[in-house]
């Protein structure tokens, strides 16, 4: 399973990077390892919503649930997500990414922050 990161970078911008989820047996499922969370929230944007230059608030998965959003980081890179993308949203300094909905729903998604 597929999980993009968004961190900060040492030149104070954010970058991606293709992480791979650490699947282990447990009898006859696979699972990752537990990890320690504080919160859940689910949100929806109406579409064409635009959230400016912003750093994560916190450390968070964010999960796409329906709709679509593009994330834009400081070397002008675009990455679009859809249902099922899963986003560590891990630049909690510098400038940030953009985040746009795109398409012509909302975007309805689940937001996890990690402890």
């Amino acid at each position: 399973m597929r999980i993009v990161r968004v961190y900060t970078g040492q030149d104070g911008e954010s970058h991606f990077e293709e992480m791979e989820a650490a699947f282990e047996k447990a009898g006859e499922m696979e699972t990752t390892a537990l990890q320690a969370t504080t919160d859940v929230a689910f949100r929806r944007l109406p579409a064409g919503h635009v959230q400016d230059w912003h750093p994560a608030p916190r450390r968070q998965y964010v999960i796409t649930l329906s709709g679509q959003a593009e994330i834009e980081i400081g070397d002008g890179t675009v990455r679009r997500f859809g249902p099922g993308d899963v986003i560590l949203a891990d630049d909690l300094t510098g400038r940030g990414h953009i985040t746009r909905v795109v398409g012509t729903e909302a975007r309805v998604y689940i937001a996890i922050p990690l402890k």
